[in-house]
């Protein structure tokens, strides 16, 4: 990116919780809420939601290796979601809600091979995690951008799958937080 920032793209279910978690760290500049690894140019939410269309609710992290190191987002990933679910985080469930690693380089390949491999330990079940070429990313609606943050738990699926998340990630993470 020329200014020492790195892009990270992860899908692990729907993308307002995967949001909410790396909007929180520190060394993350931004979080983008989208859609990638499909075969449909310029998908909807509607149509990304119907789960033909190939693609996964991603998130894009544009963060400083400096400050936070991919190996650690990854591993952050992989602590905050169900990667031994195929297609599915709980009630949500299709292709649209896999859990995927789309790595930008060779580097982040090789190192998206290495975090599943360390998270394997924390889990009895296979981690069913897939490692996906990068591919072209498309920007979700703007409602979707910052959700959690805005709606919160005025929106039951908030109250019920997104806090309860937020709030595990931020006890077990709490030296990594923004200040």
């Amino acid at each position: 990116m020329g200014d020492g920032l790195e892009t990270a793209v992860v899908a692990g279910g729907c993308f307002w919780c995967t949001e909410a978690v790396f909007d929180r760290l520190e060394g993350v500049q931004s979080v983008e809420s989208g859609y990638t690894g499909g075969h449909v140019a310029q998908p909807s939410y509607r149509q990304v939601c119907g789960g033909d269309t190939g693609h996964a609710e991603a998130v894009k992290i544009v963060f400083d290796p400096a400050k936070i190191p991919y190996a650690d987002l990854l591993d952050i990933f992989f602590a905050t979601h169900d990667p031994t679910q195929l297609n599915r985080q709980g009630n949500d469930v299709g292709p649209q809600y896999r859990s995927a690693v789309f790595p930008q380089n060779a580097a982040q390949q090789a190192e998206a091979k290495a975090a599943i491999a360390r998270a394997q330990a924390d889990f009895e079940q296979p981690i069913v995690t897939t490692i996906e070429p990068a591919a072209p990313w498309y920007e979700a609606e703007a409602e979707h951008q910052e959700y959690f943050d805005r709606v919160g738990d005025n929106n039951p699926y908030c109250t019920a799958v997104v806090s309860p998340k937020v709030r595990k990630f931020m006890q077990k993470y709490a030296s990594r937080l923004k200040g």
